[in-house]
């Protein structure tokens, strides 16, 4: 695949929600490619039905010659966050790159989701991404190459029936960070949003049921993404609501294909219209 001259050695990247799926993929990617990776997560301790922590992620960085230490981290808890953002700092002198990876999900109407399950996703999705943000905000700002990417889609200014409580979270990610691209403008702080047009293979995916294998691509259209995102001059871009594909479509990728679970499949943009139901390559 592309971008495998894309080198981010000496850089300090903080990512949540990397026990496993994209944020996993991502941290071992991006220490692949020098980075120092923080692995962070709620938990540490791994489930027979849910396999992967952040320690395993930081262990794996370390087995492939990367370099990585491991935060506990609830993105709900203020404090978490802060010492988290402490703990990286003392590790490797500041951070470069924050990734909003972590989140909630709950694809239920209504009167299925309850007033504490909407306050769940409130709190891990728009509130978590905004918190985190701002914890690592004083050391972006000292940083000469900072970016902070938020998985959450692009806003179409339509209802979103069937999930309302999920969409508004995931919308207020993306409101959260177009907004903070343009105060943070005059710092060199690029804040942008990421979102896959298809659906990736992950836990997740398999959980909701949302296709089969054939419907999905791997992480690595994610991993690609973000490390072309994090290569441009945070001064020229920023404030952008990005679809993988348009990202790299700009960065001359036009052949998607490689990035199919399954040889041969062309995956539909089941993750877009899942939020844009018009959506039309």
């Amino acid at each position: 695949m592309a971008f495998d001259d894309v080198d981010f050695e000496g850089r300090t990247a903080f990512i949540t929600g990397t026990s496993r799926g994209i944020g996993k993929a991502i941290a071992l990617d991006l220490a692949d490619r020098g980075a120092n990776v923080v692995s962070t997560g709620k938990t540490v301790d791994g489930r027979e039905d849910l396999p992967g922590t952040i320690v395993e992620t930081t262990e794996e960085i370390r087995e492939r010659g990367g370099s990585s230490i491991w935060c506990q981290l609830d993105v709900r808890d203020d404090a978490s966050v802060q010492t988290a953002i402490d703990e990286t700092v003392d590790a490797f002198g500041g951070i470069d790159f924050v990734v909003n990876n972590a989140g909630a999900i709950h694809m239920a109407g209504f009167e299925d989701t309850p007033p504490k399950r909407f306050d769940l996703l409130m709190d891990v999705n728009a509130r978590g991404a905004y918190a985190t943000t701002h914890a690592a905000l004083p050391h972006l700002r000292e940083s000469d190459h900072a970016h902070v990417v938020t998985f959450s889609p692009p806003m179409p200014a339509r209802p979103a029936p069937g999930k309302v409580a999920y969409a508004l979270s995931k919308y207020g990610m993306t409101f959260i960070a177009q907004s903070l691209a343009g105060e943070l403008d005059a710092d060199d702080v690029g804040v942008n949003a990421l979102w896959p047009v298809a659906a990736i293979e992950s836990e997740a995916t398999r959980h909701f049921g949302m296709g089969t294998p054939e419907d999905w691509r791997t992480p690595q259209i994610m991993c690609d993404a973000v490390a072309e995102l994090f290569s441009r001059d945070p001064t020229d871009c920023t404030g952008n609501a990005f679809y993988d594909e348009e990202l790299l479509s700009e960065a001359g990728i036009d052949d998607f294909s490689p990035y199919a679970v399954v040889e041969g499949s062309e995956p539909g943009p089941m993750s877009a219209q899942l939020f844009d139901p018009d959506y039309e390559r």
